[in-house]
């Protein structure tokens, strides 16, 4: 601003067409740069300081000296180690370089990072973990101790670095008054593999020791800092561009819903307010923020560049050196009402400009000390205490008197100013400058602001009505923004952030943004309804259970009766009432109940949120509501080419993996394609994805999993424009049947993700015949209820087989064992271990099955064979792997095949046959081939279809083909892979295999 001034201009242009998201290539950098280094710079911990070293040339934003090193220390710039005594460190961020690669820094500093993002996006910061070779963003500092990471963006951050970290997350979509006609590269550094390569000089540019080098959050390519300047800023979405939904054909009007609503992720994945290392709210006026400074406990702080350590609330700091002490530092009025404040540690002598110095670095505040002062705080005299009430400190000429009789407690305050130089930027971002800058004093009012700067935009035919000045915050956690009225006065709203809090002026600016904005429109689903109802008698029921205004709410879509899997109270940490009276558990029903589901179109942000925040809170009808905004796909916007992948996960199935699964397929995707199957199932996907006209599906759990994307799938077929979406699958679950046969492998064990995302682009589709099963129950004894007693019939889709005795017990019995103590359940090879006991208890039993039911093919009744199971398979895997049918020729039979139309029968004699055909040594009873089945239960029996098992009461099952086949994908056969990578996949900017960072 101090450039600023002396131009004297009223009023100027400044960038060009900067890449959104990232600081890193923001063309501001150089603008403004400024070192605050000096003699008067105060010692800090790391890499020991030197006395009085002359200051180095400042790199963009940075604050360089030059340092005495006392241990093996890496430049953040190339990589390679410093040799010598001397390098070259940041004061403010800890960017610690060679002299020589000083002229090459682009990377910006903490302090200037916000400033220089086009577009702010919030980030979703997940529960704290241990993140082995991960750095800080903010202080560049190893993660040793436990950490946060972005859900969607590979951003990782110590918990009391969070408020200062940039909001420079992945831009997923559009919020309405955003277009673009290009999508840039999203640059973010320091996590790459140490073999990592540059994409332009094909020299290492990853690094296990230090943050150094970038890479695209999209399409994937890496390059060191200084090469990615020279790479085309386009980004084409590298090798899975046919996968990836495009930004650009998102939109979604996300004001007053966070990223972690936007995204559906769970808030139970994020800290909560409260806890220690919880979230702290942040100042701002007329709203609460919820972005979160948080503290370390005890004993895990870490020495800051200046010799600062930062603290929260309630934080315990330990004893400074001797010489030194330890000053408690807040940035304005709600800091000190929440006693959230910073630590510096400073010489007992230090001058007053050392320690306002010191306190601005320990905010990231990169604004010249001269406009600053520290105001003591005012406490209760104590013994001993002899600091003076409302002692200032202010940076102006040096002082003699140190701090040694200062009180511990100190308030950052700006002076008061009577003109400023503020930044406007276009809230269209088409234009061809990034900001502008003009000169506002005290009688600059937000109307007078619009009336300067539409000039210099080019748009002062529009007429100053048209327009409106936007102040947005520019949280880590959310964006928030509020409309300016036309006659306050801008001066004062900037005095008055400062005085609230000076490092949210620093997150705060102002936007000229069009008055004609789109209309309201959110869409909202809401599941867990009861099915088979009306849009009337839906609109009804909403009305009546969250009072949803007629006027703005409208229902736009009813999915009546969905299938859907029935949770029961085991799986989420409860009991049912017989159990907790000490009742045994009742027979298990059938795990697939229909439920109904509505798309509410909400054209008020208002009314959007109060609604969405009552469905999750309420019940109908004894089950709870599902909530999860949904964005709207701009199908006419996709490329031709382009097949975007529809990812369902299923936290819960097998090992347990779904979780670490989600956050991986968001950061290679676009999070607004990866739905949560425990949220609302398949339906909100599917939904999101039904006007566009070409799409895959991926299915990320077992079996049950699969057949339940495949049965929501067969519901909805006529409303999509793609009505047979091929199908893969990343086995999560036990068997895995399905996904062995279609050659996905036996069950996901860790294998690099963007692998798996290229066989899926690779492969073939097939086609599967799909099963229908008619469950009636026995018809009652004559009476005048017979009719009100009897049991409607059920209807259950089939894809890999149907069991019915000794194989659907032991199915039944895993699964109540899995419910009773879910946490136990978190390998596959313990699930398997837990199948092989129960069956070990039930080996001499002996049921005759054969005496309890009646089979019918093609309506000629069959007489069964001494078994104990009876099994109809669709594909040519049962039991985790085994061949039941068997491999040898039949003369009466057709050889098995999965789109044949045909279903094979095959009996097992007890649970030594079901070992012995496991293991290869036998295959199975073959009793019969057809294409429609009757089998007459006469006693309750188990009954699993696609590992679901239940307890059948007497009656009729019917098996008939449920039309149309499903299109599936079955991977292709590996090909013999040459001695390293081939070279066209780096330059399609396929990332280095990496392990999992946990």
């Amino acid at each position: 601003m101090a450039a600023a001034a002396e131009s004297g201009a009223r009023g100027w242009l400044g960038g060009g067409s900067p890449r959104p998201g990232s600081p890193t290539s923001s063309p501001e950098l150089g603008a403004g740069s400024r070192s605050r280094s000096g003699p008067g710079s105060g010692p800090g911990s790391g890499p020991e300081r030197s006395g009085a070293r002359p200051p180095v040339p400042a790199a963009p934003s940075h604050s360089f000296r030059k340092v005495t090193l006392t241990k093996p220390t890496f430049c953040h710039l190339c990589s390679d180690f410093i040799w010598g005594l001397a390098g070259i460190l940041c004061d403010v961020c800890n960017f610690m370089s060679h002299e020589k690669c000083l002229k090459h820094v682009k990377i910006p500093c903490t302090s200037v990072a916000p400033s220089l993002v086009r577009v702010p996006v919030a980030h979703c910061f997940g529960p704290r973990g241990l993140w082995k070779r991960r750095f800080c963003s903010v202080c560049r500092k190893g993660l040793e101790a436990p950490g946060l990471r972005c859900e969607v963006c590979e951003l990782h951050v110590h918990p009391d670095c969070v408020p200062f970290a940039c909001s420079d997350c992945r831009q997923c979509h559009q919020d309405g008054h955003r277009d673009h006609d290009a999508h840039l590269h999203h640059w973010r550094e320091g996590i790459l593999p140490s073999g990592a390569r540059c994409e332009l000089c094909r020299k290492t540019c990853g690094s296990s020791d230090v943050p150094a080098g970038v890479r695209c959050e999209w399409c994937g390519v890496q390059a060191h800092s200084v090469c990615s300047a020279a790479l085309a800023p386009e980004c084409t979405f590298g090798r899975l561009r046919t996968l990836v939904l495009p930004p650009a054909c998102v939109r979604l009007l996300s004001r007053n819903f966070s990223k972690m609503h936007c995204f559906r992720i769970p808030e139970s994945a994020a800290p909560e307010p409260g806890e220690r290392g919880g979230g702290e709210e942040w100042p701002a006026r007329g709203r609460a923020l919820t972005e979160a400074g948080r503290d370390l406990p005890a004993g895990d702080g870490e020495d800051s560049a200046d010799g600062s350590v930062s603290a929260g609330p309630g934080r315990e700091v330990g004893a400074p050196e001797s010489g030194k002490q330890t000053l408690k530092i807040f940035d304005g009025s709600d800091a000190m009402q929440r006693n959230h404040f910073r630590v510096v540690t400073v010489p007992r002598l230090a001058r007053s400009q050392e320690v306002l110095e010191a306190a601005l670095r320990a905010y990231y505040i990169p604004e010249d000390p001269q406009g600053f002062q520290l105001q003591a705080v005012p406490t209760p005299a104590q013994p001993g205490h002899t600091a003076a009430a409302g002692k200032v400190w202010s940076a102006g000429p040096s002082e003699e008197e140190g701090c040694r009789a200062a009180p511990e407690a100190w308030v950052l305050r700006a002076l008061p100013r009577t003109q400023e130089i503020l930044k406007i930027y276009p809230a269209w971002l088409k234009l061809g400058v990034a900001y502008v800058s003009i000169r506002v004093t005290p009688q600059s009012t937000a109307r007078s602001v619009v009336l300067e700067v539409l000039p210099l935009l080019g748009c002062q035919a529009e007429g100053v009505e048209g327009f409106q000045l936007v102040e947005v915050h520019m949280g880590s956690r959310q964006v928030q923004r509020t409309v300016l009225a036309d006659e306050e006065p801008v001066l004062d709203r900037l005095r008055e952030i400062r005085q609230t809090s000076l490092r949210q002026m620093s997150q705060t600016r102002f936007y000229v943004a069009e008055n004609s904005v789109l209309a309201p429109r959110i869409s909202l689903f809401v599941g867990g309804l009861p099915p088979g109802l009306s849009p009337q008698e839906y609109r009804s029921l909403l009305d009546e259970a969250v009072a949803s205004k007629a006027a703005l709410v409208t229902v736009s879509h009813v999915y009546s009766a969905q299938g859907e899997p029935l949770q029961t109270e085991a799986r989420s940490g409860q009991r049912s009432p017989s159990e907790q009276a000490g009742q045994p558990r009742p027979l298990a029903s059938p795990r697939w109940g229909p439920r109904g589901a509505v798309v509410l179109d909400v054209a008020c942000f208002a009314e959007a949120e109060r609604l969405y925040m009552l469905v999750r809170d309420t019940a109908v009808r004894g089950r709870p509501l599902t909530a999860l905004v949904l964005p709207e796909v701009l199908h006419t916007k996709l490329a031709p080419d382009c097949r975007p992948l529809l990812v369902f996960v299923n936290p819960r199935s097998g090992g347990l993996k779904g979780r670490d699964l989600l956050c991986s397929f968001r950061k290679l995707l676009n999070p607004h394609q990866v739905f949560e199957l425990t949220s609302g199932g398949p339906l909100p996907g599917l939904h999101v994805f039904s006007q566009v006209p070409c799409f895959r599906v991926l299915v990320c759990g077992g079996d049950g999993t699969v057949g339940w994307v495949l049965a929501a799938l067969e519901d909805v077929r006529h409303r999509l424009a793609c009505p047979e979406p091929a199908v893969a699958i990343l086995p999560l679950g036990t068997g895995n049947d399905l996904g062995r046969v279609l050659r996905w492998g036996a069950g996901y064990s860790g294998e690099d993700l963007f692998s798996v995302l290229l066989s899926v682009d690779e492969a073939d589709a097939v086609l599967v015949d799909r099963w229908t099963i008619l469950l009636d129950a026995h018809e009652p004894a004559g009476g005048e209820d017979s009719e009100a007693d009897a049991e409607p019939p059920k209807i259950v889709q089939m894809s890999n087989y149907c069991g019915i005795g000794i194989d659907a017990e032991l199915s039944l019995d895993f699964h109540q064992a899995r419910e009773e103590e879910p946490g136990k359940f978190t390998s596959r090879l313990h699930n398997k271990g837990v199948y092989v006991r129960v069956g070990l208890q039930k080996i001499s039993h002996s049921r005759s099955l054969h005496r309890a039911l009646r089979l019918q093919v093609e309506q000629q009744e069959v007489e069964l064979p001494s078994i104990e199971g009876l099994i109809f398979i669709n594909i040519p895997s049962w039991g985790s792997g085994a061949d039941l049918w068997g491999s040898d020729s039949d003369s009466r039979f057709e050889k098995p095949r999965m789109d044949d139309g045909l279903l094979e029968v095959v009996g097992v004699t007890g649970v030594v046959h079901m070992g012995q055909v496991q293991s290869g040594l036998r295959s199975g009873i073959r009793i019969a081939q057809g294409s429609y089945f009757r089998v007459t239960l006469l006693k309750a029996t188990p009954v699993q279809v696609d590992g679901e098992p239940w307890v059948q009461a007497p009656g009729h099952l019917i098996i008939s083909a449920a039309g149309p086949k499903v299109h599936m994908l079955r991977k292709a056969k590996q090909k013999p892979r040459k001695a390293g990578p081939p070279k066209d996949a780096r330059a399609d900017g396929a990332p280095a295999p990496e392990g999992d960072p946990k």
